[in-house]
C-alpha cells in the first residue's frame, strides 16, 4: 500500500467547525503591535520579505499551518490532509494604515478583517502584516481557525516565531513536501476499523469492571455526577440582556490595558485569583454599562463562560484544543466593589469544586469514541438556551519582552470569537508585564463599545482604593 498521511480531527475541534455560521465565525485572532525597530524599510514601511521568511520558519515546525480539511466520506468526519498547493503568500498579507495610523484606525482594519470567514479549502489561518502604525510601529494581525488550535497552542506558536534575545531569529528546518493523501477507500476503512475496536474497547472495560470492581463502580458514579451536573447547566438558561441578541458578520474591536504588579497588589489585599479580580472588574463594567442603559438588574442572572486549559506538559507545542469551560454568574446586583469581589471568589471557588470541568473531559472522550454530533448538540443547545452571556479568556504569555528580529513585541491584544446570540467577547493577555483585553463585539448590538472598554480603568481603580483602604482577604481559591 502507497505511504499516506492524514490527522483525525477531535470532537471538540470537529465542533468549533460545525457550530460556525455565517454570522458566528469560529476563529480566534490577536493584533501584536511592534516597535520597527531594525525592520523599519523607509518613511512608514517595514521589510516584510523579512517577516515572511520569519513566519516560514515559524510554521515549518507544525504541519498543521501547511494541512486543509478533508471528510471521511458517509460520516462527513473531518481530517486534516497536506495541502499539496500550500502558498504562503496567500496566508501571509501585507497592507498599511493610511496616515496617521492611529489606533482608531487600527482597530477599524482589525475589526474588518475579523468579519471575514477563512476559506475551508485551504490551511484555515492568515496573518496580515500591517505598517504605517504611529509611533515607527508596526502590527500583525493574526486569524487562526479554533479547529485548530486554542490560545495556549497560539501561544506556542509565538514562542517559536519570537524570542527573549533581540538578535533571535526562528529556525529554519528541513525541507517541507506535501504528503499524499489517503484515497476516500483508505478514509472509509480506517473509519470502519476505528469503528470495529470500540467492541473491544468496551470488553477491555468490563473485563476491568470484572477484575476491579469497586474502582470501576466508584469511576462510573463520578462520570455519571459530572455528566448530569453538565446537563443541567446546559440546559439552565440565563437573564436574555443586550448582548444576547442575534448578531450579524461584522465586527468591532476595541481594547484596554492594566498592569499586571497592579491587579497583583490588589489580589494580595483583597485575596482570591488573579482571575477573580479580573472577573470583579468586569462585573463592575457591565453593572455599569446596564445602569446607564437604563436596564433592570433586580433578578438578573447574568453569566460568563471561561475557559480552562486542561493540557498537559506533553503537549506543548501541538495544536488542536484541550479546553473545558467553568460558568460563573456575576453579581451585578452588587453596588459594593468589595463585596463584588467577595461573591466573584466564592462564586468561582464553587464552579472549580463542581464537576463541570470534569464533565466536559469526559463528554469529548465520549464523543471522540462515538462522532462529535453529541458534543455539538450540546454545544448548540447551550448557546440557543445561553447557558451564559458571555465568554471571558485569559491566556497566560511571556513574562518577559520578546523580539522578532530585534523588533519588540510592545502590546498584544488577543480575540475570541463571538458565538449564536452573544454580541461580545473578552480576551485577555498577559505579557511583560501588562495584562492587555481584547474586546470583540457584533459591529451592530454594541455602538458604543468604546465607552463600555473606557470603563475598565475606571472600574479598576475603585477597586484599588477599595483594596488600599479596607483589605478584607478572601482565601485563594
Amino acid at each position: 500500500m502507497s505511504y499516506n498521511h492524514y490527522d483525525r480531527l477531535s470532537a471538540l475541534d470537529s465542533a468549533f467547525l460545525d457550530i460556525e455560521d455565517g454570522n458566528a465565525h469560529m476563529h480566534i485572532g490577536a493584533v501584536s503591535i511592534f516597535d520597527a525597530g531594525p525592520l523599519a524599510s523607509g518613511e512608514r514601511g517595514v521589510d516584510f520579505e523579512r517577516i515572511l521568511d520569519g513566519i516560514e520558519a515559524a510554521i515549518d515546525q507544525n504541519d498543521r499551518f501547511k494541512q486543509k480539511l478533508s471528510y471521511i466520506p458517509g460520516t462527513k468526519w473531518p481530517v486534516w490532509i497536506d495541502d499539496a498547493r500550500f502558498n504562503l503568500r496567500y496566508h501571509v498579507r501585507h497592507t498599511c494604515l493610511p496616515a496617521p495610523g492611529n489606533e482608531r484606525l487600527l482597530k477599524r482594519l482589525a475589526g474588518r478583517l475579523m468579519s471575514e470567514e477563512l476559506d475551508r479549502g485551504k490551511p484555515l489561518w492568515e496573518l496580515w502584516v500591517v505598517e504605517g502604525v504611529e509611533g515607527g510601529r508596526f502590527a500583525v494581525i493574526s486569524k487562526v481557525h479554533h479547529a485548530m488550535a486554542d490560545g495556549i497552542a497560539g501561544t506556542d506558536l509565538l514562542s517559536v516565531l519570537m524570542g527573549p534575545d533581540p538578535e533571535h531569529s526562528p529556525k529554519r528546518s528541513r525541507g517541507w513536501e506535501a504528503r499524499p493523501a489517503p484515497t476516500p477507500q483508505r478514509l472509509v476503512v480506517d473509519e470502519l476499523s476505528r469503528l470495529a475496536r470500540i467492541p473491544f474497547s468496551l470488553l477491555g472495560a468490563g473485563w476491568r469492571a470484572f477484575t476491579h470492581p469497586g474502582e470501576v463502580i466508584t469511576t462510573a458514579r463520578e462520570e455519571v455526577s459530572h455528566l448530569g451536573a453538565t446537563l443541567r447547566t446546559t440546559m439552565s438558561r440565563a437573564s436574555e440582556t443586550e448582548f444576547n441578541q442575534e448578531i450579524g458578520p461584522h465586527r468591532r474591536l476595541d481594547w484596554a490595558r492594566l498592569d499586571v504588579a497592579d491587579i497583583r497588589g490588589v489580589r494580595k489585599q483583597l485575596g482570591g485569583t488573579l482571575n477573580d479580580v479580573v472577573l470583579t472588574v468586569m462585573t463592575g463594567v457591565i453593572r455599569d454599562n446596564f445602569i446607564t442603559r437604563g436596564f433592570s438588574l433586580q433578578d438578573l442572572d447574568f453569566r460568563v463562560m471561561v475557559p480552562v486549559s486542561v493540557r498537559n506538559l506533553d503537549e506543548k507545542g501541538a495544536l488542536g484544543n484541550r479546553v473545558s469551560m467553568l460558568v460563573v454568574p456575576l453579581p451585578l446586583d452588587e453596588a459594593d466593589p468589595r463585596r463584588r469581589h467577595e461573591r466573584i471568589c466564592e462564586a468561582t471557588r464553587a464552579a472549580k469544586q463542581s464537576s463541570q470541568q470534569a464533565a466536559g473531559e469526559v463528554l469529548a472522550e465520549i464523543a471522540d469514541l462515538t462522532g462529535s454530533g453529541v458534543l455539538t448538540w450540546l454545544v448548540r443547545i447551550g448557546l440557543q438556551s445561553r447557558i451564559a452571556n458571555l465568554v471571558v479568556t485569559n491566556v497566560p504569555g511571556p513574562a518577559t519582552a520578546v523580539y522578532l528580529f530585534g523588533a519588540k513585541l510592545r502590546e498584544i491584544y488577543p480575540v475570541v470569537p463571538l458565538g449564536v446570540k452573544q454580541a461580545l467577547g473578552v480576551a485577555l493577555f498577559s505579557y511583560d508585564g501588562t495584562l492587555y483585553w481584547g474586546f470583540n463585539a457584533d459591529w451592530d448590538q454594541l455602538p458604543d463599545l468604546h465607552e463600555l472598554v473606557d470603563l475598565v480603568s475606571r472600574e479598576f481603580a475603585e477597586l484599588q482604593e477599595v483594596a488600599r483602604r479596607r483589605p478584607h482577604v478572601v482565601a485563594a481559591n
